[in-house]
């Protein structure tokens, strides 16, 4: 039996950062943290990224995860709000690279399909199954709650219900590099 891995799945956003960590024990998902990174909309796009960055360091810093899965970019009818939204991304790929961690990507669409079974959800159908397969007290908010849902997709593809992308990925004593 595979022993149990920490997953941290990131919602990235320029206002809003969604962050969730869960562990895969097996078949068994078990729910650990879960946050929000809210940037100043004032502050100038380099001071942004760097909160996006510098936090996301610390939640990998005290969460120990093992693995990284991000919600790949979509492309907006503006845009500028897509490159914002990929810089933001990555910020988020870089505070996960710099700790050693593998990182997977998924589309919204495959997050949704692994999650609620259908790739077309509404944010409140997400948030509503990530409660309910986390077994949590209370609803997330939407941005946490859609970074629990690329976790629990990552997990999901690791139990052989999708293809885990590894393009790009090398395997070195048993973890993604």
């Amino acid at each position: 039996m595979a022993a149990p891995v920490r997953i941290l799945g990131i919602d990235p956003g320029l206002r809003v950062t969604g962050f969730g960590l869960i562990v895969r024990d097996g078949q068994k998902l078990s729910y650990v943290t879960s946050g929000c990174i809210r940037t100043d909309g004032e502050a100038e796009l380099p001071e942004r990224l760097r909160t996006i960055l510098l936090n996301l360091g610390d939640v990998i810093a005290e969460g120990g995860p093992e693995q990284v899965a991000v919600e790949k970019v979509f492309v907006n009818v503006n845009p500028q709000s897509t490159l914002l939204l990929g810089q933001a991304r990555g910020a988020a790929i870089c505070a996960a690279v710099s700790h050693g961690l593998p990182v997977a990507e998924y589309t919204a669409l495959q997050v949704k399909q692994s999650v609620v079974g259908n790739g077309h959800a509404r944010k409140e159908q997400v948030q509503a199954m990530v409660g309910r397969l986390l077994q949590l007290p209370g609803l997330p908010s939407q941005d946490a709650a859609d970074a629990l849902a690329c976790a629990i997709c990552h997990a999901h593809a690791g139990l052989g219900l999708g293809a885990m992308p590894t393009a790009g990925y090398r395997v070195r004593g048993g973890r993604l590099v």
